[in-house]
């Protein structure tokens, strides 16, 4: 006979017993992001493919391109694309291998487990920041060691705009994951509905306008400088409100009343 966990209710898993705070939640999440084998292998890639970028750069790039901004700005890009799949995978391996059973016999209020996740998603990107720049360091420090530039100069609203980048992101990822509850579907649907939107966008001309506003490809493009007007933030809020905020609040209506089986 299969178990069945109704929808989420409002009680501790024993009466009197006091709930496992949020930070303790956060921990739990945070480390089931590297439990798995496909998460562990998706955090090596990313790795991978962030110093094989700037070896490249240490071996073909031109002396003065060889730079600290220079280093710093193309890591975001294999980070960018992939982090958003461990979101995904933070919320849908709870399904896909049966985990969310006992997650949310232990934890019955289901939203406090998904902020856990989005929060551990959030925490996943910092990082991220925090290794890019460390890269960045150490390939700067290289290029020094070589004749190449190795300038430190840096304008720091490069490091706000890669925090909105890879957050925003990875919670897109995650929303996915939520709206969907099944990894393949979610990243298929991740990686090809923003680039269809983007082919139909340059192929019909009356949605090339609205592709300034829907398409992510073109409004957090602007995230990869320093500067940003007061028009492309808005597009850029627009675009997350569509891509980011629709997913997460429609997944989270969908996991509330998900049966687990």
């Amino acid at each position: 006979m299969t178990a069945t966990i109704a929808p989420a209710v409002g009680r501790d898993v024993a009466a009197g017993q006091p709930r496992p705070p949020r930070s303790r939640l956060t921990v739990v999440e945070l480390r089931k992001l590297v439990d798995t084998r496909a998460g562990r292998w998706l955090l090596v890639a990313i790795g991978l493919v962030a110093a094989g970028i700037i070896a490249l750069q240490l071996a073909y790039a031109p002396d003065d391109e060889q730079t600290f901004a220079n280093f710093f700005v193309p890591s975001l890009f294999p980070v960018g694309v992939l982090l958003p799949v461990l979101g995904i995978l933070s919320i849908t391996t709870e399904w896909s291998q049966r985990t969310a059973l006992t997650t949310f016999a232990l934890v019955p209020r289901r939203e406090r487990v998904i902020i856990a996740k989005l929060l551990a998603v959030v925490l996943a990107a910092l990082a991220a920041v925090l290794v890019s720049l460390a890269v960045a360091a150490v390939a700067t420090l290289i290029a020094q060691a070589t004749g190449g530039a190795g300038t430190w100069r840096f304008d720091g609203m490069l490091i706000a705009h890669a925090v909105v980048l890879q957050v925003c992101t990875a919670l897109i990822g995650a929303g996915f994951g939520l709206l969907l509850l099944h990894t393949p579907l979610a990243i298929v649907a991740y990686l090809v509905l923003p680039i269809a939107w983007s082919i139909l966008g340059a192929l019909v001309q009356p949605l090339y306008r609205a592709g300034e506003w829907l398409d992510t490809n073109r409004t957090m493009e602007p995230l990869f400088t320093a500067e940003m007007t007061s028009g492309q933030w808005q597009r850029l809020a627009v675009s997350l409100l569509v891509w980011l905020v629709v997913p997460l609040a429609a997944g989270l209506v969908r996991t509330m009343r998900q049966e687990v089986t």
